[in-house]
This record gives C-alpha cells, structure tokens and sequence, in this order.
C-alpha cells in the first residue's frame, strides 16, 4: 500500500496505480483500499500542515496557483495559496498550505493568523505578488514589511511601454537594483522614473507608487537579497505542484487537492532538509546588528 501511495502522490494516474497494483499481484484496488489510502495520506498531511513551528522565521514567501475543482455542480478556480518560509538557521520550510479566494483579504488574514497561531514569529519580511487582500492582512495580522515580487512588478511596468522599448527601459529600472544600499537605490529609481516620465507617464506613476514596496528587500541582509526580491524561489516548487495537479485536471473538491498538493509539498519539504543551508546565517547576525528598523507597510485607501 505504501508503494501505491508514493506513485500516486508522485503523478502516476489513478488508472495506472490499479496498473501497477496488479503487476504487483493485487487483484486491482477496491474502494475500500482506496478508502483506506485516502485516510493515511490525510492524516499524514494533516500532520505535515498542522505541525508546530518553533524559532524565529524572519523570510515569508506566498504564492498561489490556480486549480480547477467542482463546486455546486459548477467547475470553478480556486487559489492553492503556498507558503515557504526561512528561520534563522538558514533553513526554508514550506509551513502552509491555504484553499480560497486569492483576493479576499479575510482569507488572507484566516491563513497567515493560522501560521502566527503554530508559532510563526520573527517575520521582517514577507514576499508576494501585488495582492490588495494581502497586503492589508499582513498589515493587520502580522505587521511585517511587504516585499513585492521585483519580477511580476517588472511583467506590469512593461505592458506601460511599447514592445521595441522593453529592453531600454527593463535595463534602466534594474539600475536600482544593482545598488549597494536601499538610499542608493532609491536615488537611483527616483532618477529613472523622472527620465522616463516624459515618455512614458504611466509608468513613471506606478515606479512612484511601487518603490517602497519592490525596494523593501535592499533593507535586509546584503548575502540574502538574492533570494528575497521575488518567489521566483518557489518557481520549481509550483512547477511541481501543477504538474502533479495537471493529472487529475478537475478535482472533486477542495479536501481531495489539500490531499494531493499537501502530499507534494511534504516530499518536497522532506527533499530540502537534506540539502544544505539555504541561506547564509552570517546574514542573520549582520541583519541583527543593523539598528535601523523596517518602514511601515503603507496601505493606501480606495477612492470612494
């Protein structure tokens, strides 16, 4: 049984898992072994996402993938909301997995009070695409600074710029990134939005209102910022997670990916405790001598 369950957390359909039970001289799997199977993986999940989180975790990483499920005899899509997160070992543990409305930030505020409620604490900085939802919970909930994901902020600045443009302009912003310190770089990004204002007037506009956001991460520790300045860490762990999904296609309902997904992402995370530290610890020490402060999420009221 054991067997049938790593095949089928690993991508193997549900037909070629009765396959190889049979190779295997199983006479096929009956539904209640599949009941049983079932059970085992969600208690082991369940486990997995309920577990206690004990030190410090000053790195949050979100990122939702979108799924398919039958809701009410209709086929909707719902955000599969993962989180990563780095203690101060310098080890990154995927602590969190959340089923819902992406934008919704009483959802948001649900999922991250969960992980404050397991012992997640320390946090400096959370990384994540531009969610208002979730901006406005990490504010409530948390307090830490928000990190916008430098790549999608980049994907939206050049759709304010004629395509023979993009290159120009991706080289001028990531001027500020090559910079040795947050002032520098906020000098930096202040000068390329006035350059480009002329031009491009929407652009210098949203430069002027995403700069505290994309530059939260030139505060941190100079070895980490590598790795904090978008999710592109958890590219390969999405990629995964939706080949995985790609094979049921349409799930049942929300407890079957909650299932699957958590079934991923425990091998995953079992995967990364065997490799080296993901983050150097100097950085932390260097990060703790540095007295200044992060600034305040800033979250700006919707026009009545």
């Amino acid at each position: 049984m054991a067997v049938i369950q790593e095949a089928w957390i690993s991508g193997v359909s549900t037909r070629r898992v009765d396959e190889l039970a049979q190779a295997m001289g199983l006479s096929g799997i009956s539904k209640s072994q599949v009941s049983k199977l079932c059970k085992e993986i969600d208690e082991r999940v369940k486990a997995f996402l309920d577990r206690p989180l004990e030190g410090d975790w000053p790195y949050l990483w979100l990122d939702a993938t979108y799924l398919k499920v039958r809701e009410g005899g209709r086929i909707v899509s719902v955000a599969a909301i993962i989180a990563v997160a780095a203690n101060t070992d310098g080890r990154r543990e995927i602590v969190g997995l959340g089923i819902g409305p992406s934008e919704a930030e009483t959802f948001w505020a649900t999922f991250l009070k969960g992980l404050m409620k397991r012992g997640l604490r320390g946090l400096r900085l959370v990384i994540s695409d531009a969610h208002e939802g979730l901006k406005a919970a990490i504010q409530r909930v948390i307090g830490a600074t928000w990190q916008r994901c430098r790549v999608h902020f980049m994907r939206n600045a050049l759709a304010h710029v004629p395509k023979g443009q993009h290159t120009m302009v991706a080289a001028a912003i990531r001027q500020a990134f090559i910079q040795p310190d947050r002032e520098a770089a906020g000098q930096v990004w202040r000068h390329v939005a006035d350059q480009l204002r002329p031009r491009f007037e929407k652009l210098a506009r949203l430069m002027d209102e995403a700069e505290h956001d994309v530059l939260a991460y030139m505060g941190c520790a100079a070895q980490h910022r590598t790795k904090l300045h978008s999710t592109n860490p958890l590219e390969r762990l999405n990629k995964e997670v939706k080949r995985r999904a790609d094979v049921v296609g349409i799930f049942p309902n929300e407890d079957s990916i909650i299932r699957l997904i958590g079934a991923v992402l425990m091998e995953q995370n079992d995967e990364w405790q065997t490799q080296n530290r993901y983050m150097q610890i100097e950085g932390f020490a260097e990060q703790s001598a540095v007295a200044a402060p992060f600034p305040t999420l800033q979250i700006t009221p919707k026009a009545a």
